[in-house]
């Protein structure tokens, strides 16, 4: 870190001449300082991750898996027939409910649930909102563990048992355990390919690096697992576009801990139209802001965890500079004005290789444990690398505005 800023003083220098030092600073600082030490932070920390054993393999403790669904005819058919493929041995009861659907989705549900021979229980919830939904489900649920699932979320066959093993090795006071959750349709065009690393290299490996530290930000509702009287004592999940980040944040608050097991994987079918893909993305970061404002990190009771969910507050700062900065500069470049990015900016690739090397190696091991193969992608990769921040945050600070401007939340 302090040798990065030794090399940027000519960088600061030269900057300083168009727009004073202290905002050529400032601008620095949201470009590559507090990046470059976030990064290097996370693959210093998995360097020296070594991840528990299990005291079990082979849980058998019942479990609940919570299913909102809103048209999710065509997309519960292959979820549910891979609940029914689970190697678990105890029992696991299903629970679907439809919000508003205009579809067949209960019909079919039920019509697979005797069909595969499941225990499937159908809701209905009126109230539009994804919150709404696995509240209604929450009452019915009798189960010590509940697992929330979407709809178009595929389960590998040992995703359960390996989940419940996870909380049941784990102490007293871990409340939920997040999932791996991975691309599924990475092959139907460009943009499922880039996310295709997105979710395999930068979320699995944030994941990893806050369950290092016992405080994952995220147990996603599109995937983990919880401790159902916890979840009940917190009141369920909130009214809230980002419920399941509120959720988490809240039980890190009253001093439980979250963990995040790499080898429970399922396999979603991530937004292939932009529109759809914006509409997601911004809601996460509306979701961020909405957990910054219910919980601030500052209360939160663990070091660990007022760091972790502390860098959140520089997010939105991260993003406007990377979205009204550094991608302007970078166009201006091509016209051989280098105020901001320059030829000197091609040394940071090899950073960025390396760094995503460390993560893939992770990856890689997680995926040889369960005899799975890595499917090639290079032309996602390089995309991913080069073009995948100038999305994401140009998206995000969309989000943010929206949430400032308290506009009409959209759940899909």
């Amino acid at each position: 870190m302090i040798m990065s800023i030794i090399i940027s003083i000519p960088w600061v220098k030269e900057l300083g001449d168009y727009v004073t030092i202290p905002v050529a600073l400032l601008l620095i600082t949201g470009i590559a300082y507090i990046p470059g030490y976030l990064n290097a932070f996370m693959v210093v920390s998995l360097l020296f991750d070594k991840q528990p054993g299990f005291n079990t393999l082979h849980p058998a403790e019942p479990v609940s898996i919570l299913i909102a669904c809103w048209n999710e005819e065509k997309g519960i058919v292959s979820t549910l027939q891979q609940i029914a493929k689970q190697d678990y041995a105890g029992e696991i009861r299903i629970i679907v409910i439809d919000n508003n659907s205009t579809d067949r989705t209960a019909l079919v549900a039920n019509q697979l649930g005797d069909e595969l021979g499941l225990n499937i229980k159908v809701l209905f919830e009126k109230k539009p909102g994804k919150n709404f939904a696995l509240n209604q489900a929450l009452r019915n649920v009798e189960t010590k563990y509940l697992i929330t699932l979407d709809a178009d979320t595929l389960l590998h066959t040992q995703a359960v048992r390996r989940l419940v093993a996870r909380m049941e090795s784990a102490p007293q006071e871990v409340c939920a355990v997040a999932g791996a959750v991975l691309v599924r349709n990475s092959r139907e065009n460009w943009l499922a390919r880039i996310q295709e690393w997105d979710y395999f290299l930068g979320i699995a490996s944030i994941k990893r690096l806050q369950g290092l530290y016992q405080g994952t930000l995220v147990a996603q509702g599109a995937y983990s697992l919880y401790q159902t009287e916890v979840v009940k004592e917190a009141g369920g999940w909130p009214d809230a576009i980002g419920e399941d980040i509120v959720l988490t944040w809240s039980f890190l608050e009253k001093n439980y801990k979250v963990y995040f097991e790499p080898t429970a994987i399922a396999f979603t079918d991530v937004p292939t139209n932009f529109r759809h893909f914006v509409r997601q993305r911004s809601r996460w970061a509306r979701g961020m802001i909405e957990a910054l404002k219910r919980v601030k990190p500052w209360q939160q009771p663990r070091i660990f965890t007022r760091y972790l969910t502390g860098s959140n507050l520089v997010m939105p700062y991260l993003d406007f500079v990377y979205t009204f900065v550094w991608i302007p500069g970078l166009f201006l470049s091509f016209f051989g004005f280098y105020w901001i990015a320059g030829p000197q900016t091609l040394f940071v690739l090899p950073l960025a290789l390396l760094t995503n090397y460390v993560l893939y190696r992770y990856q890689k091991g997680v995926f040889q444990e369960l005899n799975l193969g890595i499917r090639k992608n290079r032309k996602g990769f390089f995309l991913y690398v080069l073009c995948y921040q100038m999305i994401m945050s140009p998206v995000s600070v969309w989000g943010y505005l929206q949430e400032g401007m308290r506009l009409r939340r959209v759940w899909k």
